[in-house]
C-alpha cells in the first residue's frame, strides 16, 4: 500500500524562517538606498509580524510577503538558488536528513508541505530527494512581485485541505501515512495523518504532543 511522508519546512527541516529568507533578499538588493529601506523595514516591523504571527499564520503571510513588492521574478529565483547554496544548505538538520533517508527505505513516498516561497523550497526539495513539493507563490505583474500570494495560501488549515486531496488523488490513506510539523499553527496537518510526529515543538504544540502521546524529536 503506498504511503506518505509529509513535512513542513522552517523550523522541521531547516533552521532558518521566511524571516531569515527575506533578509537574505533585502541584502542582495543591488540598488543601496534600496538595500537599507528594505532592511530597515524589516527590522522595524519585526514586532508587527510576531503579533501577526500569534494572531493567526495567514494574517502573518498577508502583511510580511508585502515585503516582495517591486521584486523581479527572476531575482528571486536566481537568489533562491544562490541562498540555498551559501546560507540554506548548511542549516538543514542532518538528523532529519537520515530520517529521510529511512523513511525512503521505509517505502514512505516524501512529500515537502511549506508556506515558505517556491523560489526557495525548490533547491531544497531537490537536494533532499522529495518526490514531490508545494509552496507559496508569489504574484507577479509585469515580471515584478506584486506583495500579493497566489491562493491556495499554505498556512494551517490550508496544507491539511492540500495533503488531503493529495492523498485522495493517489489513492493514499492518510490513517497510513506521516507527518512532521514544529508549530501550533501546523496541528491541522498532524491530525489528519495516522502517525503524526512533533519536531522542535511550540509551546502549544508540545502541549498538543504530550496529550496526544505525539512522537517528539528534537532536532539541532
Amino acid at each position: 500500500m503506498q504511503k506518505i511522508a509529509f513535512y513542513d519546512l522552517d523550523g522541521t527541516l531547516l533552521d532558518a524562517n521566511v524571516i531569515h529568507a527575506y533578509a537574505y533578499y533585502a541584502l542582495s538588493v543591488p540598488n543601496l538606498g534600496n538595500k537599507l529601506s528594505r532592511t530597515i523595514k524589516l527590522v522595524a516591523s519585526l514586532p508587527l509580524y510576531a503579533w501577526a504571527d500569534k494572531k493567526g499564520r495567514k494574517l502573518f503571510n498577508d502583511l510580511f510577503y508585502q515585503n516582495y513588492k517591486g521584486i523581479g521574478e527572476d531575482r528571486l529565483w536566481v537568489l533562491g538558488e544562490e541562498m540555498f547554496e551559501t546560507f540554506l544548505k548548511n542549516r538543514i538538520y542532518q538528523e532529519q536528513i537520515e530520517l529521510i533517508k529511512r523513511s525512503k527505505q521505509e517505502g514512505y513516498q516524501q512529500v515537502l508541505v511549506t508556506g515558505a516561497l517556491d523560489s526557495i523550497a525548490a533547491p531544497i526539495a531537490k537536494y533532499l530527494g522529495m518526490d514531490d513539493w508545494v509552496a507559496n507563490r508569489l504574484e507577479f505583474l509585469e515580471g515584478e512581485a506584486t506583495g500579493n500570494l497566489i491562493p491556495p495560501i499554505f498556512a494551517g488549515p490550508e496544507k491539511a485541505y492540500w495533503m488531503q486531496s493529495y492523498a485522495q488523488s493517489k489513492g493514499v490513506d492518510l490513517k497510513q501515512c506521516r507527518a512532521y510539523a514544529d508549530s501550533a499553527s501546523d496541528i491541522p496537518m498532524l491530525t489528519i495523518v495516522g502517525y503524526p510526529v512533533a519536531v522542535n515543538p511550540d509551546d502549544q504544540l508540545k502541549a498538543t504532543a504530550d496529550a496526544h502521546n505525539w512522537p517528539i524529536i528534537w532536532a539541532k
